[in-house]
């Protein structure tokens, strides 16, 4: 059986990002990342989406447990992809005018999250 692919970002999604990007450092995984992927993978082919460096990342998957779930790690937006998972992300709904506005006030959900000063 053929599953549909979802590319899921890392940042922000997977682990407790605030904002502070630091090449050299993940942040931790997210509460209930682990259960969600491990979720997901049983209906669909995941891959991780990230601009971080790939190895590094790997490296991030496999601390967490988290490698046996994901067919690779890339930073290349597939375009078969059915889903994309994005802390970053604006769904176009058809009207230009909403989208304009969502894009005015968006602001990733960590932003309004209590630790962020």
């Amino acid at each position: 059986m053929h599953k549909k692919l979802i590319q899921i970002d890392l940042d922000g999604v997977l682990n407790n990002y605030d904002g502070h990007y630091e090449a050299d450092k993940i942040a931790s995984i997210k509460d209930g990342a682990f259960e969600f992927v491990q979720k997901l993978s049983n209906d669909f082919t995941l891959e991780l989406f990230t601009v971080r460096d790939k190895q590094f990342c790997e490296m991030w998957l496999e601390k967490n447990n988290l490698s046996q779930f994901f067919e690779k790690v890339t930073n290349i937006k597939n375009p078969y992809a059915s889903v994309f998972i994005d802390d970053r992300a604006i769904n176009f709904d058809g009207n230009f005018n909403d989208i304009y506005e969502k894009i005015i006030n968006f602001k990733p959900y960590w932003k309004n999250c209590s630790f962020i000063q």
